[in-house]
This record gives C-alpha cells, sequence and structure tokens, in this order.
C-alpha cells in the first residue's frame, strides 16, 4: 500500500484530529482494547476508529461509534418570513434548564432535545430559513455527541497548533511554514540543515517534501535525539523518518572531542555473550556519531 493511501485510513497507533461540533479540534491517540475521552462528551472505543478513512463523522452511542451519513446540501427554501417581529426580550423558550436535563437523563437523543425546542420556541416559524439553521447548528453543537476525524496533513497539524498553542511552534502559520519550504527549494533528493525550536514542525514540512529520499540533519542541544512532538502527530511511515538524524551543539564542532564509552575490550576482557553484544552495539552507536560528524563536515548541503 503506497504511502498516501496508507496515512488516509486510521491505523493502530495513529495520532488523529477530531473536530467536534463547536468547531473544536482535540487530538486523540487510536490504539487497540483502549478508550478515548472527550470531555464533555464522554468515552468510546477506539478499536470502531482503525481502518476506517478520514473525514468520517461519527456520534457517540454509549461506548460505540455510529458513522453518520454525509449531510447534503440543501437548497434554502424561499420565505416571506423575516426577523423584525422577532422580540428578544420575550420569554420563547418554556423549555427550562430542569427540564432538558431530565430528558438528558432519561436518554433522550440529542435530536430529539433539539426539536423539542424548537416546538416549544414560540417564535421559531417567524425566523428566516437561514435563522433557523444558525439556531439548530447551535443546539447541536450544545447537545450532540458527534465528531469528525480529520487526517493530521502538515496543513492541518500547523493549524492545530497555531490555534491551540503557538508558542509551541514559534507562532508559524501555515502560510509562512510553507514560503520557508518554498524559498528553501526542499525537494526528494536534497541534503539539508536544520534548527527547529517549533517541536518539530518544520522538520516534519522537510521530511513529508523529501519523501524518504534525501538526507536531514538537525543541529539541536541534546544528547539523545530531539523530542520533535509534530513528528509523532504526522503519522510518517518509517522510511520518511528514516532520512533524518541528529547533533548536538558540541558534537557539531569539529574541534570537539566528544566522550563516548568504550567499544572495544581485550579478548580475554570479555567475559559473557551478553558482555559482547553490548560492546557491539557501543560500537555501533559510535560509529553512526562520527559518520554523522563527518557527513556535517564534508559540507555539500542544499541548504
Amino acid at each position: 500500500m503506497s504511502t498516501s493511501s496508507t496515512r488516509s485510513v486510521i491505523q493502530q497507533g495513529h495520532f488523529v484530529l477530531v473536530r467536534l461540533p463547536n468547531g473544536d479540534v482535540k487530538q486523540i491517540k487510536v490504539d487497540t482494547n483502549i478508550t478515548a475521552a472527550l470531555p464533555k462528551f464522554g468515552s468510546f472505543y477506539c478499536d470502531d476508529l482503525i481502518d476506517q478513512p478520514y473525514g468520517l463523522t461519527y456520534e457517540i452511542v454509549g461506548k460505540n461509534l455510529k458513522i453518520l451519513p454525509p449531510k447534503t446540501l440543501q437548497e434554502v427554501e424561499d420565505t416571506d418570513a423575516t426577523n423584525e417581529l422577532i422580540n428578544d426580550c420575550q420569554i420563547v423558550q418554556p423549555l427550562t434548564v430542569d427540564e432538558i436535563r431530565a430528558l438528558k437523563q432519561s436518554g433522550a437523543h440529542s435530536s430529539d432535545i433539539i426539536q423539542k425546542q424548537i416546538d416549544s420556541h414560540a417564535n421559531f416559524s417567524l425566523k428566516t430559513e437561514y435563522s433557523k439553521e444558525k439556531y439548530k447548528k447551535r443546539k447541536e453543537a450544545k447537545y450532540s455527541k458527534i465528531f469528525t476525524t480529520i487526517e493530521p496533513t502538515l496543513l492541518n497539524v500547523c493549524e492545530y497548533w497555531f490555534s491551540k498553542d503557538q508558542n509551541r511552534i514559534r507562532d508559524i502559520r501555515s502560510d509562512t511554514l510553507s514560503q520557508m519550504l518554498n524559498l528553501a527549494n526542499i525537494h526528494p533528493g536534497g541534503k539539508y540543515l536544520l534548527v527547529d525550536d517549533a517541536s518539530g514542525l518544520v522538520a516534519a514540512g522537510i521530511l513529508e517534501r523529501l519523501g524518504g529520499e534525501g538526507r536531514l540533519l538537525a543541529i539541536c542541544d541534546t544528547e539523545s535525539p530531539p523530542a520533535f512532538h509534530v513528528l509523532q502527530q504526522m503519522n510518517f511511515e518509517p522510511h520518511i523518518t528514516k532520512t533524518l538524524t541528529s547533533l548536538n551543539w558540541a558534537t557539531a564542532l569539529e574541534a570537539h572531542n566528544p566522550l563516548v564509552p568504550p567499544s572495544e575490550l581485550a579478548e580475554g576482557e570479555v567475559r559473557s555473550e551478553r558482555q559482547k553484544s553490548r560492546l557491539k552495539k557501543r560500537k555501533a552507536i559510535n560509529d553512526v556519531l562520527e559518520n554523522t560528524r563527518q557527513e556535517l563536515f564534508a559540507g555539500e548541503f542544499d541548504g
């Protein structure tokens, strides 16, 4: 299965964005045999999302998910009704808070609650068709337990973080990010240096454009690989992220001599197969570090 077709279907371990009726976007992680919780909506079994395409709308029924059919575009009927006769000060909604609470506790469906509010609304018939739709949508956002899955594309993830916590991505808007990638001429097979203090947003954009072909070397201030949180949300396949490697600022200096644990011992000092395996792993890590440094010092980066 291709990368694009795989990513357009929710898989086990995927991070998924969900849009609620009020327009808010939340993030959940999908896995087998676990439940996900949405504040004020309840929880549901994540298994119902696995192998489903992105973009479907679901209703939470108990702890199960019910796929809702897509809404069709309906032509708004011509009407002579206007809003001019509506008195905002008049008590037009006799359905009390206690009555609504009782309906919810009795297990009444959200559509039934909304319809009862419409039936008891004294001025509903005086509203224009547009006002009626606006009223219904406002009530749906309040009472409906529905959500729509959103594919975590670079655009959607960028907009999610810009709305949630723009400081985490250093106030980078989606249009700004696209300009950065275009001006840097990011293309498959390219070789690039990166310093990313935006939670991996820029790194995600570069990796997506490389498509698994090329090299991305990130310089960071940690000994271990940087914690690029945005990369996790993108649900990249391993062949996409394998082009990413990293060095900390100290090891990026040619005059620096990194302190590494010994990976070789005299033959008589190796006492067990376990110790031999541990030394072999150390040597592999040390070799990767040295090869990455030499790659940096050799230069010839495209940007």
